[in-house]
């Protein structure tokens, strides 16, 4: 359950545009708040709002139970917290991006330091913080995420995974990872449509209309879990052959083709593994981990 405690202190350290952000929301929501960072001037707006700047990283992390990370990556965890004498008694809930192996590898530095660590993945930019639309991933101490799920709550929703520290970072990873694969798509569909004269504000509909993601997620998602790769609906060779004439359709208008050569390279591969005959989720045998 959580504290009774309706405005838990919080120590913040990172002063960065996600930062301040949350500073912003955790101040506004009636929470003390001590913050550090390494420019101090970032901490002005804050500090005019109530907020409490230490003089050290030692002294924001002896400030407050709940010692809230806002990073680059975990290797700034390090060289923040390194020079903290004791992390005991204290709850380290890092927000910051990193791989799933870091946070489980953090986990054990705070744990051998005497703290108790929450891995936190936050699904959201900075002027998304303090909507309870937007979402963080977080994995690692149940109880520290129990204890202060009313200072999480403030931040974004709160979608807890597991004991697993890594899991909010893979979590995370996994969203990012599509996220930014089908928007560098989007701007290469945006550049072909310019270099063959169609507006960006004309084409963007059809680009909507026609790519219900959702279904195709949903089947291909079907076709991984039941492990069949039958090409009744769509084939390997069909789709090779329809992402090389993307490739070419590019190149003649002068557009970059890296990213349709990369996926074209992947379909080769398909074939090359005597896949032509399966449906394009077979694609996902070569992806997966070599089995020892």
């Amino acid at each position: 359950m959580s504290d009774g405690s309706a405005k838990q202190a919080v120590t913040l350290i990172g002063l960065g545009p996600m930062g301040r952000a949350m500073g912003k929301v955790l101040l506004a929501a009636g929470h003390p708040v001590t913050v550090w960072g390494r420019t101090r001037s970032r901490a002005d707006g804050l500090v005019r709002e109530g907020a409490v700047f230490a003089g050290s990283a030692a002294e924001a992390v002896a400030a407050s139970e709940a010692v809230l990370l806002s990073l680059t990556d975990y290797q700034a965890m390090y060289d923040v917290l390194k020079g903290v004498p004791s992390l005991e008694g204290k709850a380290v809930v890092n927000l910051s991006s990193g791989t799933p192996a870091e946070a489980r590898e953090g986990a054990a530095w705070v744990a051998e330091r005497g703290g108790r660590f929450l891995s936190g993945g936050v699904m959201s930019p900075a002027p998304g913080i303090g909507s309870a639309e937007m979402t963080t991933f977080y994995s690692g101490d149940e109880e520290v995420a129990d204890r202060f799920r009313g200072v999480l709550e403030v931040l974004t929703s709160v979608d807890y995974r597991g004991a697993d520290p890594g899991l909010s970072q893979a979590y995370y990873q996994v969203q990012l990872g599509l996220f930014w694969t089908t928007m560098t798509g989007f701007l290469h569909a945006l550049a072909l449509s310019e270099a063959e004269g169609i507006p960006v504000e004309t084409i963007t509909p059809y680009l909507i209309g026609a790519n219900d993601m959702a279904a195709f997620f949903e089947g291909t998602a079907r076709q991984v879990r039941e492990g069949d790769f039958a090409g009744d609906e769509d084939r390997m060779a069909m789709g090779a052959a329809s992402i090389e004439h993307v490739v070419h359709a590019s190149r003649d208008a002068g557009v970059d083709t890296d990213l349709p050569d990369a996926v074209s390279a992947l379909f080769r591969r398909g074939l090359g593994a005597g896949l032509q005959d399966d449906s394009f989720a077979a694609l996902i045998t070569l992806m997966r981990p070599a089995r020892g």
